[in-house]
């Protein structure tokens, strides 16, 4: 019997001691984090969680992020620089481009102007010329002032060409105070050889109104 109870005493093991499953997964997840790569201003993807990141993670990330920020912001600002200039130089009804145009389909439209440079669809307007000869948009020659009243004053010249002659046309307009758009004050072409053609002359139209005197009974009274 006493053999049967020492080997019993023999026989008996110490218990092991196991880690409760807790602990066990947050070591391995500790163990994960501390092996991935750090995050810095120039490898974070954002992969990483925001509470995964140490405080020098956290700088890097804000960093970054303030960084990509500014330059959306700035690409906004860009974009609606150019758009406005766009607006003010070339499809505002006030822009230099918008008045040429107007002024070159008053040329086409004259028929003392077709007289002299032939068919209006043979009529071409540019602008200055360049020592570039393959340069094909012309700067356009203009510029604004403004008078003792207020008053601006636009004032442009550019050429036109036709299949007969060729010749300079100095385009003068006024907005008035107050006023939204310019108003035509002179638009006249100069062809060598021929006398000067005024499309627009708000004086002589200013003139020629004061002298029509009234109609009555089919008689014009003149004043």
């Amino acid at each position: 019997m006493a053999l049967v109870s020492r080997t019993s005493k023999l026989l008996c093991f110490p218990s092991v001691r196991t880690a409760p499953p807790s602990i066990v997964v947050r070591s391995y997840a500790t163990h994960l984090n501390t092996s991935r790569r750090q995050v810095t201003v120039a490898n974070d993807d954002g992969r990483v969680s925001w509470t995964d990141l140490s405080i020098r993670e956290k700088a890097a990330r804000t960093t970054q992020q303030t960084f990509n920020f500014g330059i959306v912001i700035l690409g906004a600002v860009m974009t609606g620089g150019v758009a406005y200039l766009l607006y003010t130089t070339v499809f505002s009804p006030d822009s230099k481009v918008s008045h040429f145009n107007r002024a070159v389909d008053e040329i086409k439209a004259s028929s003392e102007c077709r007289q002299i440079l032939g068919p209006a669809n043979k009529i071409t307007a540019y602008g200055e010329g360049s020592w570039n000869k393959w340069t094909r948009n012309r700067p356009i020659a203009s510029s604004v002032r403004k008078d003792g009243a207020g008053r601006e004053h636009l004032l442009m010249h550019f050429y036109v060409e036709g299949s007969q002659a060729k010749g300079t046309v100095n385009v003068h307009m006024v907005r008035p105070n107050q006023a939204s758009s310019y108003e035509y004050k002179t638009l006249k072409l100069e062809v060598p050889g021929h006398p000067v053609i005024y499309v627009r002359n708000a004086e002589a139209e200013k003139e020629k109104g004061k002298s029509r005197g009234l109609k009555f009974l089919g008689v014009e009274w003149t004043k």
